[in-house]
This record gives structure tokens, C-alpha cells and sequence, in this order.
């Protein structure tokens, strides 16, 4: 994947990936994960790589505090990081806190043939140049390098304690200024609320979380730069148009609980063959019977029902996808290109950027190749269990003074 004009310039890696599964099984998947990670690195020899992680220590923080410290400390002094000299680690790790806990983590690497790279301290105004590996945990609330929120509870209140919100950090490389913001945007707390109205009702949810976010980062406080938003905003199909067409000739069974008459499964079944079962729904339940029309090229099928960032068209742009649904890949192992079928699968993360971005990357679209591709290891079964726990979204760019060239791609 080789970038004309990269060696002109700076590389630049941004990396998302939404790792709370990692801390269930440290011991396999944290091993597996890193391996697949230091070989994008070494592939695409980033100057400037930024990774943003989502879920970070896993659904039981506490009990992952040692394996959080171990994959930190790896991911520091590995000898495939040797040649990155400089790094800034920020950790969410203030689990005790309600009002402000969001799980995430930001890493920046730097390499060390890079010169003159600042951060931006927004309590100072002012940049700071970027030297050794400082590693920032707990209540980030006070790192003048950052800004952090977490959104307010009654954005979600189906959910008691959400960890949903964002870090935004603010950078400079030869001259050329730009924000990157690590997001969590609300997941579908239903699949059967989620069927019932098109858009659905979590799609305003994070419709306006994500609105709050941008407010934040263009609002009058500081100078305005082009910013990169990327992490797992959650977005889904749109259910209802989904299951329509996947399930256009078929019967839908209602079931009802027998104590509250509430609804609580669908079936649909074929009109003929047997009034075979296509599909399945129940709250946590999306069981369609045939997942190759999710992987089927890349899903290009589906992607007339991925809706939810047009309403930020005049504010966010997004590469074309050129690859599958990102979510919900099994966390077995063993089944390592299967769906769960917990939800219908959905681009959930992604990379999105503003638009003066987008014309910093496609400005010397004609002199340089720009490409997109979805990468995923071999297919033996140890290189394919590394494929469903690599779950991430990469955006590799050049700059020279300016961003000149990208290329998207899905692990």
C-alpha cells in the first residue's frame, strides 16, 4: 500500500478501534491484537500515528487495571515502537467517577526522524513542543493538554451509568494545525425500538451527541483548524428500511410476553420453502439467516441504508467504504470472519474529518495516488482469528505542510 510522495513528506497513521474485548482474554487476544497492530505499523512507517481506543480496560475496569498497565507498558517499549522516540498516552482510567469516566484512550506516537511537532495547551493557548513519552491517567479533567466531556445522562437515559463522550487533542506539524477527536457516540439499546421508526430513535441520540461534540470544536474559544472525528460513533443500518428488504416476501410472527403483552420477538418467515425462518429479532437478538449478504463485496448492498452521517454532510466528510460492516464481528477466536448475531451488522467505526481536511488530503488528488482498500490477514485460522480481533479503521495520509494523499483501510 505504498503512497506516492510519502517520501517527501510525513506519514500519518490514524487508527480506531474499540478494544474492550481485549481485556476479557489478555493473555490470547492482547498478544494477537499487538502482533497485527506492529505489522500495519511496519507496513505503512507511519511519522505521526495517532491510535484512539474506545471501551479501553475492558466492561470490568477494575479487575483490568494490571492488564491495562501491561498493554501500556508494551505498547511503549515494544521493539517494533523503538524508532518512536516521543509519545503522549491519555487514559480514562477514573472508573469510580459517574459524572465523568468515558473509558477512552488516545495514544500519539512520534517518530523520531520527525522534527518540529507542537501540542496545543488550550488552559495556555499556546503550542508546546513534544518531547519524550509522558503517559496521562485518571482525572484528565486537569490535563491542559486535552479537553474531555462526557455526555450528560440525559442524552441516554435508558442507560443508568453510560461511559459515552470524547477527547479532543489539538496538534501541529510544520506549520499545518489540525484537531483529532476520539469519540464514543450511544449504542442501539433495543433492536426491536430500533425497528419500529425509520430513522430510529437512537439515531437522534447520537445525532445529538455528535452535534454537541462538533459545537465544542468549532465554538469561538480557539483558533478553528481542520479536525479529524474518529473512534466508534455507534452509527447503524437503518433497521427498519433493513429488515424490510431483506425480509420482502416474508410473514412476520409477533410474540408477545404473556404477562405485559409487550413485544418481545419477531419471526419472519418465508411465504414457500417450507416457511423457512429468515429472521429473528429480539432486543439483543438479530439472527438472519444468511451473513454473506453483509460480506458479500464489502457490502455494498447495504450501504443505501447507512443513513445516519448525511445529516453532517455540510460539516463532515467520510472516504468511500470500501469494506465490510465493522461491528459486530464475533469475539470467538474460532469464528473469526462470523457476525454475532446480536445486531444487524453496521459500519459503526469510522474515520470522518471537516471539510477543510477533506481539501488538504484531495488537494494534489491529480498529482498523487490516492487509494482505499480493505485489508484483512490470509485467511489460515490463526491469521483469521487476528482478522476479527484487529478491529479497527486506519487512515494513512502524507503532509508536507499540508495533508496530500490518503488511503483508507479496515483491519
Amino acid at each position: 500500500m505504498a503512497v506516492k510522495g510519502a517520501a517527501a513528506g510525513t506519514g500519518m497513521l490514524l487508527v480506531t478501534a474499540n478494544v474492550g474485548s481485549l481485556f476479557d482474554d489478555p493473555e490470547n487476544l492482547q498478544k494477537n491484537w499487538l502482533r497485527e497492530f506492529y505489522q500495519i505499523v511496519h507496513t505503512h512507517k507511519p511519522h505521526f500515528m495517532a491510535l484512539h481506543c474506545q471501551e479501553f480496560g475492558g466492561k470490568n475496569y477494575e479487575a483490568s487495571m494490571s492488564h491495562v498497565d501491561k498493554f501500556v507498558k508494551e505498547l511503549l517499549s515494544s521493539d517494533a515502537m523503538k524508532d518512536y522516540n516521543r509519545a503522549r498516552v491519555y487514559l480514562d482510567e477514573n472508573y469510580k467517577s459517574q459524572e465523568h469516566f468515558t473509558a477512552l484512550g488516545s495514544f500519539y506516537f512520534l517518530h523520531e526522524s520527525l522534527k518540529n511537532i507542537y501540542q496545543f495547551d488550550f488552559k495556555a493557548k499556546k503550542y508546546k513542543k513534544v518531547t519524550g513519552k509522558e503517559i496521562y491517567s485518571d482525572t484528565l479533567e486537569s490535563t491542559p493538554m486535552l479537553e474531555k466531556e462526557k455526555f450528560p445522562q440525559d442524552y441516554f437515559p435508558e442507560c443508568k451509568w453510560s461511559r459515552k463522550g470524547f477527547i479532543r487533542t489539538r496538534w501541529c506539524i510544520t506549520d499545518c494545525a489540525f484537531d483529532l477527536v476520539n469519540i464514543h457516540l450511544f449504542h442501539d439499546a433495543s433492536n426491536l425500538i430500533a425497528w419500529e421508526t425509520s430513522p430510529s430513535v437512537y439515531s437522534g441520540i447520537r445525532h445529538k451527541a455528535l452535534g454537541y461534540v462538533l459545537d465544542r470544536i468549532r465554538d469561538q474559544r480557539f483558533e478553528k483548524v481542520s479536525y479529524f472525528v474518529f473512534g466508534d460513533f455507534n452509527f447503524r443500518l437503518d433497521s427498519k428500511s433493513v429488515v424490510e428488504t431483506l425480509c420482502t416476501k416474508a410473514t412476520m410472527q409477533t410474540i408477545r410476553a404473556a404477562d405485559t403483552n409487550e413485544v418481545v420477538k419477531l419471526i419472519f418467515r418465508e411465504s414457500d420453502n417450507d416457511r423457512k425462518v429468515m429472521l429473528q429479532l429480539e432486543k439483543k437478538l438479530f439472527d438472519y439467516f444468511n451473513q454473506d449478504v453483509f460480506r458479500d463485496n464489502n457490502g455494498t448492498a447495504l450501504l443505501e441504508f447507512d443513513k445516519e452521517l448525511s445529516v453532517f454532510k455540510d460539516k463532515l466528510y467520510e472516504l468511500d467504504i470500501s469494506f465490510p460492516p465493522s461491528y459486530p464481528y464475533s469475539e470467538d477466536c474460532s469464528q473469526g470472519k462470523q457476525y454475532m448475531n446480536t445486531r444487524c451488522p453496521a459500519w459503526c467505526d469510522r474515520i470522518l474529518m471537516s471539510h477543510s481536511a477533506k481539501e488538504l488530503i484531495l488537494k494534489e488528488k491529480d498529482a498523487l495516488e490516492v487509494t482505499r482498500s480493505f485489508v484483512r490477514p490470509p485467511c489460515s485460522m490463526e491469521e483469521e482469528k487476528i482478522s476479527s480481533i484487529l478491529k479497527c479503521i486506519i487512515l494513512t495520509a502524507v503532509l508536507i505542510n499540508q495533508v496530500l494523499s490518503a488511503t483508507f483501510l479496515d483491519c
